[in-house]
């Protein structure tokens, strides 16, 4: 717990804190959803990673009846795309932001943090880490979408490499969203690294390990030497 809004678990490294990957949990969850990758991502202790664990607030979700859980912004229509609630995807953007800055405050600088989420967390990071005003070292979205494709900034030349993944047999973000929310960010002129995987909405062993090999890349890049 900090100053921001968001609650979040922390995990930090043996040593000094150099990196940041702020990881962002799926409608229902929290921030423990993802805790039991980090051994699993293979990322040497001398990159001196912290991972950031944000849970999102309780909020009665629409297309849930109502059900109160944990949601980074409401869900009214299995049309997700098309019904993107813009004032929840905003407030959890703004307050993701806010805990980004807090770790450059930390001393963390802004191009050696990764944003990454799953579902509707990889909505947000992808909202964060495109509209960041500091270039970050990555973003990561997984199994997810582009809520606002007309309103998503187009890419500079300092923009941050993406990391996209999605289950083929994906029931809850269609597999054909995932793959036309990567020609929208590609159109756009992000670079984008894209994985497909024979999974559902989920993660596999596969793509821990192709997530663990990007990141390794991406912050290696960012602390030379290491």
């Amino acid at each position: 717990m900090s100053s921001n809004e968001l609650e979040y678990l922390e995990i930090n490294p043996a040593g000094p804190v150099t990196h940041t990957i702020v990881w962002l949990h799926g409608l229902g969850a929290d921030g423990h959803d993802f805790e039991p990758i980090v051994p699993e991502l293979g990322l040497p202790s001398s990159l001196g990673v912290r991972f950031v664990f944000p849970h999102a607030a309780y909020m009665p979700v629409t297309i849930n009846r109502g059900y109160v859980m944990r949601a980074w912004y409401d869900i009214v229509s299995e049309d997700i795309a098309r019904h993107a609630d813009k004032a929840g995807v905003d407030r959890s953007t703004a307050a993701v932001t806010a805990l980004v800055q807090e770790e450059i405050a930390r001393g963390v600088p802004a191009a050696n943090i990764v944003v990454a989420g799953f579902s509707q967390g990889g909505v947000i990071a992808l909202e964060v880490g495109a509209r960041f005003p500091e270039p970050l070292a990555g973003i990561v979205a997984l199994s997810t979408y582009v809520a606002d494709s007309a309103g998503f900034p187009a890419a500079s030349a300092s923009s941050p490499p993406v990391f996209m993944a999605h289950g083929r047999f994906d029931g809850v973000v269609q597999f054909a969203l995932g793959s036309a929310s990567r020609k929208v960010l590609e159109d756009k002129g992000y670079r984008i690294t894209w994985r497909d995987y024979a999974m559902l909405h989920s993660v596999c062993e596969e793509e821990i390990s192709d997530i663990g090999a990007w990141l390794r890349a991406e912050l290696q890049a960012s602390a030379p030497g290491v």
